[in-house]
């Protein structure tokens, strides 16, 4: 299969904060491309710049070459792959199917045995960059799979980001967004702490930023998510609830290896109660109203 505009048909399924802006770079790279998701009034902006919407996903995925799926929990991810109306159901052989959502390594391996069963092709690939790397075009992609389904993808891959790794067998790269998440987990607690000790010490936070978030201190979220802080944007560019989940998986993975994660343990319990106070559909920098 050759992936190239004007040559593939691609279908986006989740128009959510990251898929809106992934799907439209595809539009816009000169791809036909067909998209599904559960309100079509999130779709109506990329509709009225040539998209075309399909009413399920089995119609969607009768119709595509190539069906990327960027959902919230790994519960849609096994209906939108393996339910009645499902993608296995229905894309035709030789289809290629990349989920980009966060999901469970082990459902990512279950998806790729099934879809073989059906002459398909199937790549787990999630992404880190939020929003702002989802609107830019520089998500970081991580992922797992057959190598040369992987290599004939990347063209496609790199409409949408920048740092594109193929990682390994099937549930590679969500293993490998996994530890993309524990490293942020324990991270936002160390940045929400240090913005928060500098207004207790009476400095001005955006001046503190601009010496530590230059040094050693640097970081994606201190540089990102801190200026959301500082300013109290809590708007999502990641949602708190996605975040826990993702968390859930890693600590389920990380206790069926043996492995402890102090530092993931303490991340979840400080946003569990981030929800309790009502900011589970905000952005991961509402953590910062716990130190507030």
């Amino acid at each position: 299969m050759s992936v190239e505009p004007g040559q593939t048909s691609v279908g986006f399924i989740g128009l959510g904060v990251m898929g809106q802006s992934m799907a439209g770079h595809i539009l816009n790279a000169g791809y036909e491309l067909h998209v599904h998701t559960r309100t079509r009034q999130k779709a109506e902006i990329i509709l009225s710049k040539g998209a075309v919407w399909e009413d399920t996903v089995g119609r969607l995925s009768r119709k595509c070459d190539v069906i990327i799926t960027m959902v919230g929990f790994p519960a849609d991810v096994e209906d939108v792959y393996l339910g009645p109306d499902g993608i296995l159901n229905h894309a035709g052989k030789g289809t290629v199917v990349i989920d980009m959502t966060t999901s469970s390594p082990d459902l990512a391996v279950r998806i790729y045995e099934q879809a073989k069963l059906f002459s398909i092709e199937c790549l787990d690939a999630p992404v880190s960059g939020g929003d702002l790397g989802a609107l830019n075009a520089t998500l970081s992609i991580m992922a797992g799979g057959d190598k040369k389904i992987f290599d004939k993808m990347i063209p496609l891959f790199e409409v949408m980001g920048k740092n594109i790794v193929f990682q390994g067998k099937a549930g590679s790269g969500q293993h490998t967004k996994m530890a993309n998440q524990i490293a942020i987990a324990a991270g936002m607690v160390a940045v929400c702490e240090s913005l928060a000790y500098a207004k207790k010490a009476g400095l001005d936070p955006q001046t503190v930023f601009k010496s530590i978030g230059q040094g050693a201190a640097g970081s994606w979220s201190l540089n990102n998510l801190g200026p959301r802080m500082i300013a109290g944007d809590l708007e999502p560019g990641f949602y708190i609830k996605h975040f826990i989940k993702d968390m859930k998986i890693a600590i389920a993975s990380s206790s069926r290896s043996g492995l402890r994660t102090p530092g993931l343990d303490l991340a979840m319990s400080l946003y569990e109660k981030t929800v309790k106070m009502g900011y589970e559909n905000k952005g991961t920098q509402a953590l910062f109203k716990l130190f507030e």
